[in-house]
């Protein structure tokens, strides 16, 4: 081992201590301490893998900076492993994947997750949202907002219950399939965010549908 590794070395612990120390906030509701995931994605990964490229070779030097590029990207190279994963899971299921910045959206349409009017999730659908726990279940440094939407067909009251009761089985089918409901979060938002006109069939089609939004923890 050379001298500059060892030199080197013997500084990592002091290092990453104060990279991690300057990571660190208070919380404005509850007071206490916590760290930035997304500090400690990019500064620790960024001196633990230059650490590491000190001690090879310079061709294998240029490897490992390679290797350990995602780490130093932070959170946007966590979401990019996550996306690919749930486009590769959710190809020819009628799942849309969205990503906008930091922020991934699932758009469930309502026509292939619930029978007509109703909220439990279709047998036939839940080995899609098995596919989507998978991934959701690796990657555990995220929130999940689900939320139903209806068409502006019928009285509003019950839209909103059955959006709520729709947004609530997709949860529920994702937490009976190891995902922590402490990462869940549920809404029902009924008619009031159509995303296609209400004067169709296509259009009232589009608008009913389940979202699950997933954002990265202190992104």
């Amino acid at each position: 081992m050379s001298k500059r590794l060892k030199l080197l070395q013997s500084f990592t612990a002091a290092i990453v201590a104060l990279l991690a120390a300057s990571c660190t906030t208070i919380d404005p509701y509850t007071g206490e301490q916590r760290t930035s995931r997304a500090m400690q994605y990019g500064a620790v990964g960024a001196v633990v893998c230059g650490l590491i490229g000190a001690g090879e070779s310079r061709q294998r030097a240029r490897n490992a900076a390679l290797g350990c590029g995602a780490i130093g990207a932070g959170v946007g190279a966590y979401m990019d492993a996550q996306e690919r994963e749930l486009r590769e899971e959710l190809a020819g299921t009628g799942v849309q994947v969205y990503r906008n910045g930091n922020e991934l959206q699932l758009i469930m349409p309502g026509n292939v997750t619930f029978p007509t009017n109703g909220y439990s999730v279709r047998s036939d659908f839940e080995t899609v949202l098995d596919s989507v726990a998978r991934v959701l279940y690796k990657f555990t440094d995220t929130r999940l907002q689900v939320t139903g939407h209806t068409d502006s067909t019928g009285a509003r009251a019950y839209n909103y219950d059955l959006s709520s009761r729709r947004a609530g089985s997709v949860a529920n089918y994702l937490a009976s399939q190891g995902i922590d409901q402490g990462r869940l979060i549920i809404q029902g938002k009924g008619p009031d965010q159509p995303v296609a006109t209400n004067d169709s069939a296509y259009g009232r089609a589009e608008n009913r549908r389940v979202e699950l939004s997933i954002v990265a923890v202190d992104a």
